[in-house]
């Protein structure tokens, strides 16, 4: 148990409640904002049930976008999240589950889910995560008794990327399914289709994800000294690895299947918060639940006010803002 618990515990909290307040902010502001023209002041006197609140904004507010709003922060927690975890054990900064090829093999499982006619939870949901523990495994197949094996299995993620993306083109190209029309736009991250109910069961799931990975923080800074002074502290490295590789699997293949893969929210929260509050993952695990929600919100924002006309998936954005960070850390890291 590390000494300085007293102090770890006041830094967590302080870094929380101040995520917490700006994830509240982007949370109000992204319930106000849409193409009905609701102002400030109507969505708060929609949301305390005041009696000068319109009937029509009140039910387009609390079914529609703040659903949407939950679903995106839950999604932006599980992704920056998920690259936390991958880049501790891979000791990796460029290792995310987009770039890896993860959320791509969870998409070929839900698109086979959906083919086969299973409800979104717990068929495409677990079809979703077949996927992504297939992927996984060939990802360490492929990287397994190379001598740079963050190098390799950094290479192998973008062409097992790369092959996943054929599949889903191929899948998409033999199928007359209607139910597929729209797949293009769920497969570039599309939150508009948030249900309060699928979302609380969501939730119901993700949560204790959360608390497994937070459980295991201070295994994870002990893993980045490396393997023998982990083991020299009592870590027990298969048994923390595995948990930790299944958990974010699972919860990152949960996330694909309600809204499809969303790039690079793993890769731009775990950089930024380490680059402000430190490296210590006992910080760094609440921080990204909350701050990864934030970013989600607010490039969810950005999807619906940037078009002139409607809107364009969430995905395209994190990806306008992710693609060009990967392409700097990439060349960095080859200096």
């Amino acid at each position: 148990m590390p000494k300085d618990v007293p102090g770890i515990t006041k830094r967590i909290l302080f870094v929380s409640l101040f995520l917490t307040l700006l994830l509240g902010a982007v949370g109000f502001l992204g319930i106000s904002t849409g193409s009905s023209g609701s102002g400030f002041r109507a969505v708060w006197w929609a949301l305390v049930n005041d009696s000068r609140s319109d009937p029509m904004s009140a039910a387009i507010i609390w079914h529609i976008r703040f659903p949407r709003v939950i679903l995106a922060a839950l999604v932006g927690a599980t992704l920056s999240l998920g690259g936390l975890v991958f880049q501790a054990l891979l000791r990796n900064p460029l290792a995310e589950p987009y770039i890896l090829g993860v959320s791509g093999g969870s998409a070929i499982g839900a698109i086979i889910g959906i083919l086969m006619g299973f409800s979104r939870f717990p068929g495409v949901s677990m079809t979703a995560f077949g996927g992504s523990m297939a992927t996984l495994l060939l990802l360490l197949l492929m990287s397994s008794g190379h001598s740079k094996f963050k190098d390799s299995l950094l290479l192998s993620g973008v062409m097992v990327n790369a092959f996943a993306g054929a599949i889903i083109m191929f899948l998409m190209s033999m199928t007359q399914d209607s139910r597929l029309h729209n797949i293009m736009f769920w497969l570039m991250g599309d939150l508009s289709l948030a249900d309060m109910h699928q979302i609380g069961i969501l939730a119901l799931v993700l949560l204790p994800c959360f608390g497994l990975i937070f459980r295991f923080s201070h295994s994870m800074n002990l893993l980045l000294m490396g393997q023998e002074v982990a083991e020299t502290m009592g870590v027990n490295i298969r048994y923390v690895t595995v948990a930790l590789l299944v958990t974010t699997s699972f919860m990152v293949s949960l996330t694909v299947s309600y809204c499809g893969p969303v790039g690079f929210v793993g890769l731009v929260m775990p950089h930024l918060l380490r680059l402000v509050i430190g490296p210590d993952h006992r910080t760094l695990v609440p921080a990204c639940i909350i701050g990864g929600g934030s970013y989600m919100v607010f490039c969810d924002i950005l999807s619906r006010v940037l078009p002139e006309q409607g809107e364009m998936p969430a995905g395209v954005v994190t990806a306008l803002v992710g693609a060009p960070l990967f392409i700097y850390l990439l060349k960095r890291s080859g200096r």
